[in-house]
């Protein structure tokens, strides 16, 4: 098992139902096991002593209708070892709920709201949710994505993890299989200064690539190879 002490934000958007998780640590790649989303099923975060499972399991719960409330005492039960754990749920119908063990140690806990948790543990104190709830709340008007990043920004002004910083991540489904955004900084000095300023780089140069992509409604994509060629855009 590995120990995450971790700041995190679990959400979805009241606008559009996009589903997503911000997140950040002191030890590498915490994108690869912290976050689990599904679109128009829900967002898990699992922490602390990480059990994947919690993730995986979360969102076969909430994909079979369970609230999020019942998906954590289902976790709660299921888990032979709950005291070590800890982790938010979001629903997609915006219903939260969140669950920090007893072997929690230092700073620790989390806070519930229509559409969000914030939750930590090791942290640097009860100020680093506060400032993730805050600028979470005063960013209603923007994208899911902005508005994670801008959370994770404050937690980590306001202390963040108390060890140090090493990862970030950031994870948003919108209406696909494939994320919209799964953007990762494994390994640096400053990681959630890093996340955005990858952010800044993959909206311009990644986001359109994504956005033509094959989607359900649209198996073919906006790629059209042969109008292309007509256009004078691509050739051979």
């Amino acid at each position: 098992m590995l120990k995450l002490a971790t700041f995190s934000i679990t959400a979805r958007c009241f606008r559009t139902g996009m589903l997503g998780v911000a997140v950040s640590t002191a030890v590498p790649c915490v994108g690869s096991l912290v976050p689990h989303v599904r679109a128009g099923v829900g967002a898990v975060a699992t922490q602390s002593w990480v059990n994947p499972y919690i993730g995986i399991w979360g969102l076969e719960l909430l994909a079979e209708g369970l609230t999020a409330a019942a998906v954590v005492e289902s976790l709660e039960k299921r888990d032979p070892q709950p005291h070590l754990r800890q982790f938010a749920v979001v629903s997609a119908k915006g219903d939260a709920a969140a669950y920090t063990g007893s072997a929690n140690d230092t700073w620790c806990g989390h806070k519930v709201h229509q559409d969000f948790v914030v939750a930590g543990n090791m942290l640097a104190g009860s100020q680093v949710l506060d400032a993730m709830e805050d600028a979470y709340k005063n960013a209603s008007g923007k994208e899911l994505v902005e508005r994670l990043l801008q959370a994770l920004e404050a937690g980590q002004a306001a202390g963040g993890d108390k060890r140090g910083k090493v990862s970030a991540a950031l994870y948003v489904a919108a209406s696909e299989d494939y994320p919209l955004w799964d953007l990762r900084v494994d390994v640096h000095e400053d990681p959630v200064a890093e996340l955005g300023r990858v952010y800044r780089v993959a909206r311009e140069d990644l986001l359109p690539f994504v956005k033509s992509l094959p989607t359900r409604e649209n198996p073919k994509g906006q790629f059209d190879l042969s109008d292309m060629r007509e256009k004078g855009l691509l050739q051979d």
